[in-house]
């Protein structure tokens, strides 16, 4: 299965990779207006310290502890990729506690969770966050 690999040497930090993250989330068709002037809630997250850059994302476990403690089953397996069904979710956060790497986080708003589903939703044919890196340090592949 194909999976989003971050390659940390290569990553400049310039968070683009939220951005298009953010916009290919948004349901819109205009990324200006989907994102200027708001705060943006993308499902990978750049962190930076100590000279290394490296954007955090769901790394769609084999054995995932956050779908195991779902308390309302909204967590789930589809093909290896790991899905929010947010009808079901009710907030607990309880993966959020779960996940070793913290790639699940709270939505807009606060009431549900998100994560990354690879843009599988999106009909992007890779995830938006491969396609904006523009240094090519965020990889879709098969490992």
């Amino acid at each position: 299965m194909k999976k989003v690999y971050v390659n940390e040497q290569w990553c400049l930090g310039c968070h683009l990779c939220e951005y298009y993250c953010a916009f290919a989330n948004s349901g819109m068709d205009n990324m200006v207006d989907a994102l200027k002037d708001k705060k943006i809630y993308p499902r990978i997250q750049v962190e930076e310290g100590n000279g290394i850059n490296f954007a955090v994302n769901c790394r769609h476990c084999d054995d995932p502890v956050c779908v195991k403690s779902c308390i309302t089953g909204a967590l789930q397996i589809d093909d290896g990729v790991i899905t929010v069904d947010q009808d079901k979710c009710v907030g607990c956060y309880t993966c959020i506690l779960a996940c070793p790497y913290g790639a699940v986080m709270p939505a807009e708003g606060g009431k549900v969770i998100q994560k990354c589903e690879l843009c599988l939703q999106n009909a992007c044919g890779e995830p938006a966050c491969v396609k904006g890196c523009p240094n090519r340090a965020i990889v879709y592949e098969e490992r």
